[in-house]
């Protein structure tokens, strides 16, 4: 497991040291590492707090090369990570270049990433990782979740799924899948193979420790480190495809240490919280959202489930109350992404292993919306554009220039 991600100070005033670790959620997936441990965050100013209480934070971010196609994507998640505390008014970006030493310590990062025996996770750095989280139990959370995936590959994504509800699997029966997984031997390590559904334009692949235990009512008498130790398995240890855009993981409910845990292992996942209309849901929900903030993730936005009845006739009826959904959003300062209605082929098709967006209906065009936003504002794929492709040609020249006694500038001036 990885060690760079700095553990959570709930203590700690909004400065410098916490940008730099909500920063290391932003990866730069050609190089397949953070941008802070690529020393490419330079330069954090914090400013003084407005009567609101946020403040402006200025940065420098000197990437591999001026021009490198990766600038946008690199700008969109800087400042979708730090604009999501309320502790951030503002978030201004002064671009520059890593020198020669600077570009050198970068190669030599991903070079290793690239020959060490065991990946700091099996995930490429190009998959989107979307949490769904709620604050307690009942509220649809796996729902959503086996839903969300499913929209997503219909509309032509491949999407991974980790059902890290240890304790309260229920992703296999909602989805139609059974079997126990199977490894292979890969070197010396066992490699888990997800099971695949093919779902035209997309894909699945999902794991569970549904598919580990002998039967379904089967209880897991399991502890925090165990739970943790399974999640982490989940994704060191499965054979997750290269092509993967999105990972979907389906929480437990809560705020232990699977939630924490996951935080240390990709801190690069962008929480979506569910909750339902009903106040006390409300209440509830927003711990998660402080939890998240306090492990430095990105609570991406919030999902309204069970919102209302829509009857036969087209009327609306709010057998859960409302205003839930709304109030979380508004507290935590974050979009309302979703609001999907109660129906009861949602709980059916759960049932039956046939998510209800294969079905059409309210709920089935709520998620879809939501899907399709995911795809396009939300966690929009990486798509990478090679902007350090020659880099490593590059560097090696320069090393040798430099060790024979000529000056290295002419990395800076390269054409890349």
């Amino acid at each position: 497991m990885s060690d760079t991600a700095s553990q959570p100070n709930p203590d700690s005033a909004f400065d410098a040291e916490v940008v730099r670790n909500v920063l290391q959620g932003v990866i730069d997936p050609e190089l397949g590492a953070n941008i802070v441990e690529l020393g490419m965050v330079q330069n954090v100013v914090v400013g003084e707090p407005a009567d609101d209480g946020a403040s402006e934070v200025r940065l420098t971010v000197a990437l591999t090369t001026r021009g490198c196609p990766l600038r946008g994507q690199i700008q969109r998640d800087i400042k979708a990570r730090l604009e999501s505390f309320p502790e951030v008014a503002k978030v201004k970006i002064d671009w520059g270049e890593l020198d020669t030493a600077g570009k050198a310590a970068a190669m030599s990062l991903a070079r290793k990433r690239v020959v060490d025996a065991a990946p700091e996770t099996a995930v490429a750095a190009t998959t989107r990782v979307l949490a769904i989280a709620s604050g307690k139990g009942g509220v649809g959370k796996s729902s959503v979740t086996a839903n969300l995936a499913t929209g997503l590959a219909l509309l032509g994504k491949n999407v991974g799924v980790i059902d890290a509800d240890i304790w309260g699997f229920s992703i296999p029966r909602m989805l139609g899948l059974d079997g126990r997984l199977e490894a292979t031997k890969q070197g010396d390590k066992n490699v888990i193979k997800p099971h695949t559904i093919e779902m035209a334009p997309g894909r699945l692949d999902v794991v569970s420790m549904g598919f580990l235990v002998d039967n379904e009512d089967d209880a897991l008498l399991w502890r925090g480190l165990m739970l943790n130790r399974a999640v982490q398995h989940f994704l060191e240890d499965v054979e997750w495809p290269d092509d993967l855009d999105y990972l979907v993981i389906d929480m437990p409910p809560g705020t232990g240490d699977v939630a924490m845990g996951l935080a240390r292992m990709i801190p690069r996942s962008e929480l979506l919280i569910v909750t339902t209309p009903a106040t006390a849901a409300q209440k509830v929900a927003s711990r998660a959202v402080t939890m998240a903030r306090k492990c430095y993730l990105r609570v991406a936005g919030v999902i309204e489930n069970m919102s209302v009845y829509v009857a036969p006739d087209g009327t609306h009826h709010e057998v859960f109350g409302s205003g839930g959904g709304q109030a979380l959003a508004s507290e935590a300062g974050v979009p309302l992404l979703a609001q999907i209605p109660i129906e009861p082929s949602v709980a059916s098709g759960g049932d039956a292993g046939r998510p209800v967006v294969l079905d059409g209906g309210p709920a089935a065009e709520a998620i879809m919306a939501l899907a399709q936003l995911v795809i396009d504002e939300v966690a929009p794929p990486l798509e990478v554009e090679s902007c350090t492709a020659h880099m490593f040609d590059l560097i090696d020249e320069a090393l040798a220039d430099h060790d024979a006694g000529v000056d290295g500038a002419g990395l800076d001036g390269a054409s890349v």
